[in-house]
């Protein structure tokens, strides 16, 4: 593994942060200083130090994406997710920890930790994902009601979710604990009213990060790898 790609691995480092640090004699393998950022290292064997620090190896990656509209959440060829991150980001394995709609934005995890993923998108763990969207016409006060109470969609009711709207009831925000196809867009189309825009804001404690622009994306830092991982683990709760 090249070293500047084992000192990003743990969201301490962007791809590039690493390389400088590398190339300003901040990073020691086996005590000897090293400038090259391709340098070959084995995270197995090698001791590897920033500024005198031991660094601890990630060997699975985590990444906040501020999903844009126009992309999939797909790891297939053209305008996907995965396509954002470019050479600096992309490592094999890398997937998007569920999906949003081609034309909804915001927060996406992308990892290559699939029984994180896994759990974190099981139903038993009731992980809340909330969403900003702006609708019309306005809701009414029985369709803000009927989200609150849950909501009969034909092939599947939907859990009650959290709702508050704005004084014009023409945006809002709702969390629910369910991930189905275009489940938002149906719940407000059942409560009698469309949704004209959506940007998902928060999956489960990660709240998406207002310095990232559409189409941005950074590693997660520990405490928020940590805060999943605690989140994966209390089945049964609300996150």
């Amino acid at each position: 593994m090249r070293l500047d790609k084992f000192i990003a691995s743990n969201g301490a480092f962007s791809r590039r942060e690493a390389s400088d640090a590398i190339r300003r004699g901040r990073v020691a393998v086996n005590g000897e200083p090293i400038r090259k950022p391709e340098t070959p290292v084995d995270p197995d064997t090698d001791r590897i130090s920033v500024d005198g620090e031991p660094f601890v190896f990630s060997r699975n990656v985590y990444y906040m994406l501020n999903k844009p509209s126009g992309y999939i959440s797909s790891t297939e060829k053209g305008n996907t997710v995965i396509s954002l991150l470019g050479e600096d980001g992309r490592r094999p394995g890398l997937f998007p920890c569920g999906r949003l709609d081609i034309d909804t934005e915001g927060l996406l995890l992308i990892t290559d930790d699939g029984p994180l993923a896994h759990l974190l998108l099981s139903p038993r763990r009731h992980v809340e994902k909330e969403y900003f969207f702006i609708c019309s016409p306005a809701l009414t006060d029985g369709g803000i009601e009927m989200i609150g109470s849950g909501v009969d969609l034909g092939d599947f009711i939907a859990k009650p979710a959290k709702i508050a709207s704005s004084r014009d009831r023409l945006s809002g925000t709702v969390t629910v604990t369910e991930g189905k196809f275009h489940q938002v867009k149906r719940m407000l189309s059942r409560a009698g009213s469309e949704v004209r825009y959506l940007k998902r804001i928060r999956f489960g404690p990660l709240t998406l990060d207002p310095d990232l622009a559409p189409g941005e994306f950074r590693p997660l830092t520990k405490d928020e790898i940590s805060a999943l991982m605690s989140a994966a683990e209390k089945e049964g709760k609300t996150l």
